[in-house]
């Protein structure tokens, strides 16, 4: 089911986009002209205000993004209130001005009569297609009304808007509406068109799958033509309802939603193969292992384990960490129909209950996995991480059933451990403590979280092992260090082993936060899925336990030697800048996997100088850079 990688795939539905523009805003005006034309929007309807044309830089704000629009997209500017006195001559104006970039105009429904009939058969005369768009299925009479008094005859579409999922004209099957304003307006006009001219699906729920599913169906409708609304959030503001705030196919703040990534990376046509994928119904007689966060890193690799070996695996994923949907193809491409992919989100309760229902296991990785990320928003840090994972463990609870919860928790729940005594060696910190520097970490440390992130995952790890305790589900936590290996797209906040080897191959600096002397215990991702699934084989014996799980002492790498290392696979030197630390970042951690080891039977294998050299020859294999022409990897012996 994979996409074509080089061009968007072309869909036979065009499509169009509302979005509002805010005076004088031109970089943030330039970035979403860029990101609509790229999602493969054909038209674009935007506000066209007297009151702001009128304002300090009105002028020069419209003279510069009319012809903006008007180069990119089929334009459809829709004069706003509030109407001046002269609204007719106001019109005449604005046309006479701009009227050369547009061939059609939007007068607002409920204007007053008298100011719509007259800028109506002003624009007609003028040669301007006149659009009556904004009416939700309660103006018909009016607009049977306004038809009586002659005025649709100058008109040339009708439009309708609906915003599902809210309580404004929550429409979900448009067959129906539209046809009575077809057959409404036919009455005095059998050339108008019937448009939707404004529909979204808001995301307050973090249901992102059904925005992607909404506006699916709003292109499907039998509609002349449709907008989406719209592009990109608005600020929370007093006074806007926030529902309506959330209609965007991107974050207030830039960041695409999963509608939006997709139509830039393989337009409508990718939009619908992520649509149609299934939700899991009858499974058979073996309850499938489901996967939250199956998309992703570690999840895909564990999922393909059960798949490996014949298991129905539900994989549960908001596809929302760029790159992951490649995940989700090869796992389908590979597994067919026993792949049973749910697009949800864990802050949404009302998705995973149906989601778990048939799970017999879940293992839980879905999460906010940076700490830099958790700094700058810890609000949605923690409606991720610790409710998410409150919302998980209550949909498994309501199931009542006795169904395993594996948790993937993480090392920073011990915090930035300052109080370590470290000795500082050429290349590395090591602890003065030779118990520690021999062992390592365990379980038996003190928790002190630090930073938001490990705040959240810290809250969530307590939760997932009092749930044993207080409802008798078995569960087990797995507090993980640096886990590294093929289907990894590290960037410089989390994934930094596979990070570092991206920017070495790609020829380009690794920028090192700190001195690069702080040390981790990194494990390959196929040592990592090997003690997820000993846990769960062991659920009865460990619930209620947590685990420390990483490379170990034997795999104990300081930044500085990993760097070293990806020199000597790639056969030559890698360029270093350095900045200042960064907060929370620990100097030294090394996990104690005794108890691991001791309870389940498992032991690291791969020595991390052989899987530093599988992933590179991954990423080279699935050209995971921009350097078409990276070097050839040299031949290492682990």
């Amino acid at each position: 089911m994979t996409a074509e990688p080089d061009a968007p795939a072309q869909d036979a539905r065009r499509f169009g986009v509302v979005e509002r523009f805010r005076p004088g805003d031109y970089d943030q005006a330039e970035r979403a002209i860029a990101e609509i034309a790229r999602s493969g929007a054909s038209h674009i309807r935007t506000g066209l205000s007297w009151a702001e044309y009128h304002e300090e830089g009105g002028k020069a704000w419209f003279d510069w993004l009319i012809p903006k629009l008007a180069a990119q997209f089929d334009l459809l500017p829709c004069l706003s209130p509030p109407w001046p006195d002269e609204a007719a001559d106001a019109l005449d104006h604005l046309l006479i001005r701009y009227g050369h970039h547009f061939q059609a105009i939007e007068l607002p429904w409920d204007g007053p009569e008298h100011v719509v009939g007259t800028a109506a058969r002003r624009a007609r005369q003028r040669g301007h297609r006149l659009v009556l768009g904004g009416l939700f299925l309660s103006d018909l009479r009016w607009l049977d009304l306004m038809g009586q008094r002659g005025l649709l005859e100058h008109v040339s579409a009708v439009g309708l808007r609906a915003f599902p999922a809210t309580w404004r004209s929550g429409i979900a099957d448009w067959t129906e509406p539209l046809g009575r304003v077809r057959a409404l307006v036919g009455r005095y006009n059998r050339d108008a068109e019937t448009w939707i001219t404004e529909v979204g699906h808001p995301t307050w729920r973090n249901d992102e799958a059904e925005q992607v599913r909404r506006f699916l169906a709003a292109l499907d409708a039998p509609a002349d033509r449709i907008y989406w609304s719209r592009w990109r959030d608005e600020p929370v503001q007093d006074g806007l309802d926030p529902q309506l705030s959330h209609l965007g196919a991107t974050m207030a703040d830039g960041r695409p939603k999963l509608l939006a990534r997709l139509l830039m990376d393989g337009g409508v046509a990718r939009a619908r193969q992520i649509a149609r994928l299934p939700a899991p119904a009858m499974l058979g007689r073996t309850r499938p292992v489901a996967v939250l966060g199956g998309s992703g890193f570690i999840g895909s690799n564990l999922a393909r384990s059960f798949l490996a070996r014949g298991d129905e695996v539900i994989v549960i994923d908001n596809l929302s960490r760029p790159g992951v949907d490649r995940n989700l193809d090869w796992l389908m491409d590979e597994h067919g129909s026993r792949v049973h992919p749910v697009l949800a989100d864990i802050r949404d309760p009302l998705a995973l209950e149906p989601a778990l229902r048939d799970a017999g296991a879940v293992f839980h990785l879905a999460a906010q996995t940076a700490v830099t990320t958790s700094l700058a928003d810890p609000l949605d840090d923690f409606e991720i991480n610790a409710r998410g994972t409150m919302n998980v463990l209550e949909a498994v609870r309501r199931q009542g059933r006795r169904t395993p919860v594996i948790f993937a928790s993480t090392n920073k729940v011990y915090g930035s451990l300052d109080n370590i005594a470290l000795a500082e060696l050429d290349d590395r910190y090591v602890p003065a403590d030779e118990m520690v520097r021999a062992r390592g970490i365990s379980e038996a440390r003190s928790l002190d979280f630090c930073t938001p992130y490990g705040c959240s995952k810290g809250v969530a790890d307590q939760y997932v092992l009092d749930y044993a305790k207080s409802y008798g589900i078995p569960t087990a936590v797995l507090r993980m260090s640096c886990i590294y290996g093929p289907r990894q797209f590290g960037t410089e906040d989390q994934g930094w082993v596979a990070h570092f080897l991206i920017r070495a191959l790609q020829g380009e600096p690794i920028v090192i936060y700190g001195d690069g002397k702080q040390v981790r215990d990194i494990l390959h991702v196929d040592d990592a899925v090997a003690a997820y699934r000993a846990v769960l084989s062991s659920i009865d014996a460990v619930s209620g336990h947590v685990f420390n799980l990483g490379g170990g002492p034997r795999n104990a790498v300081s930044l500085r030697s990993v760097i070293r290392e990806i020199g000597r696979i790639i056969g030559r030197d890698v360029p270093v800048t350095y900045s200042d630390w960064r907060k929370g970042d620990q100097l030294y951690f090394v996990a104690n996997t005794g108890k691991l080891e001791d309870t389940v039977g498992w032991s690291a294998r791969r020595s991390w100088r052989e899987g530093l050299a599988d992933l590179a020859s991954w990423l080279r294999a699935n050209r995971i850079f921009r350097n078409e022409e990276a070097p050839p990897l040299a031949r290492v012996t682990a």
